[in-house]
């Protein structure tokens, strides 16, 4: 049985400067081949994240990547259609890591309350059961609260069940696992029951947030953009967002604000520089973040330099502290990348986000705020999501159309999806020599 077609619309892009971005979008029509033929050569190097999300930004005149989470937590919003995509995408992630896998351990977050995060586990389960695997969900949590079952919005259950260790091994009681399958970022640090096991975690500790970081990603990232535009004669500026990294901060303290207004400025004349190259109007900005974390937390917009010297006590604990109570020691000060895609008859901002299982696209959605702006990060309460058709348009598009017709610009976010994944693939394989994998 066939996929069904496509009939999903793309979100209505509100800017008359398309004109880079088409340009961008026909160009990689027009080199298709050459393009998966240079994905498939970096693949055969150096080996996938096991899975991966990527949330991107469409300005209009710039089509940039601004997170990749290696612990992806939304399969719930991808369309059903395409389930069949991440079935098979999971069967060969697990057949390049075990060929005999035939039981996996899945590792949720310690969340006990929110519903969206279990939906998406239930959704992982299920497209795990339906490539051939038996799954059980192992807790991190202490006491009693390991063992617990959880109710999904379809009224379905997940049963939670404390981790049992036995010498090199891990598993829950009456089974052992092939391999353990972490959708726990390990923001507090690698769990001492994990460590130097017999079988494989994936993906490894080490790119869990605590250890890795976000600065160390987009400057794989910004390598492979060079090499990209080459092959493509591209302007990386033009799929990349500038960035620098800040060294040691205490928001509390007020310490290291000298180092990150230079940087913030640094950020905004580069910004500048390009805008006046490309006849771009718009008012440069960037985007603080914490280098490492995730869930929208630890992240602001600032316009001016000066911003980040007279930040009020309320935003100074915002950017402090992030998931799990962590404080933020470390931030990265990044291009902010307008979105000028808009979703419904209220033109809520959207934002798509791309899904990948091993090297393969398997679907993705748009992340909408109604009330979020062109410059704010949307990863925030109130978000909604709309699954989309990514799927299949973003591998196959249709050179019959327009380079902004659905199948074409879903291939676009397909290639730069993919390009983050590649940046991923090489911070792993760029690890220090006894990292905890």
């Amino acid at each position: 049985m066939g996929l069904p077609p496509l009939h999903q619309a793309v979100p209505h892009l509100t800017t008359a400067l398309t004109g880079p971005l088409l340009a961008i979008e026909e160009r990689l029509l027009q080199r298709q081949t050459e393009i998966e033929q240079w994905f498939h050569e970096r693949w055969l190097a150096t080996q996938a994240p096991f899975y991966a999300s990527v949330d991107l930004r469409n300005a209009g005149f710039k089509l940039a990547p601004v997170d990749t989470n290696l612990f992806p937590a939304g399969f719930n919003n991808l369309n059903p259609a395409f389930h069949p995509l991440c079935v098979q995408a999971l069967q060969a992630a697990v057949e390049r890591l075990c060929p005999t896998a035939s039981r996996i351990l899945l590792v949720p977050e310690n969340h006990t309350r929110n519903t969206f995060y279990w939906d998406n586990m239930g959704a992982l389960v299920a497209l795990l059961e339906r490539a051939g695997y038996r799954v059980r969900v192992g807790s991190l949590l202490p006491g009693e609260g390991a063992r617990q079952a959880i109710t999904l919005s379809n009224g379905r259950t997940i049963q939670l069940e404390p981790i049992i260790r036995e010498r090199g091994r891990v598993g829950v009681e009456g089974f052992n696992p092939c391999f353990v399958l972490l959708n726990n970022d390990l923001s507090a640090g690698p769990p001492e029951i994990l460590k130097d096991l017999e079988q494989a975690v994936v993906p490894p500790l080490a790119l869990g947030w605590w250890n890795r970081l976000k600065s160390d990603h987009f400057t794989q990232y910004r390598r492979l953009t060079v090499e990209f535009g080459e092959l493509t004669d591209i302007d990386p500026w033009l799929i990349d967002p500038l960035f620098r990294r800040c060294g040691r901060i205490d928001f509390h303290k007020r310490e290291g604000e000298d180092c990150l207004a230079e940087n913030v400025e640094t950020v905004l004349q580069g910004i500048r520089n390009k805008y006046r190259e490309y006849g771009i109007t718009q008012d440069p900005f960037v985007i603080v973040k914490a280098d490492a974390g995730t869930y929208g937390m630890g992240i602001m917009t600032v316009r001016d330099a000066a911003e980040v010297r007279h930040l009020n006590r309320k935003q100074r604990n915002k950017m402090a502290t992030i998931k799990e109570g962590q404080t933020v020691q470390e931030v990265m000060v990044q291009e902010g990348v307008y979105t000028f895609e808009t979703l419904g008859p209220d033109q809520a901002v959207a934002e798509p986000v791309v899904y990948m299982v091993d090297r393969f696209v398997v679907g993705g959605f748009y992340r909408v705020h109604s009330s979020r702006g062109i410059d704010e990060n949307l990863n925030a309460p109130g978000m909604e999501f709309r699954s989309l058709a990514f799927a299949d348009s973003c591998t196959n598009p249709d050179g019959n159309q327009a380079p902004d017709a659905g199948p074409n610009r879903f291939y676009a976010y397909g290639v730069i999806g993919r390009l983050a994944l590649l940046a991923a693939a090489r911070e792993l394989h760029d690890a220090p020599k006894g990292a905890i994998v």
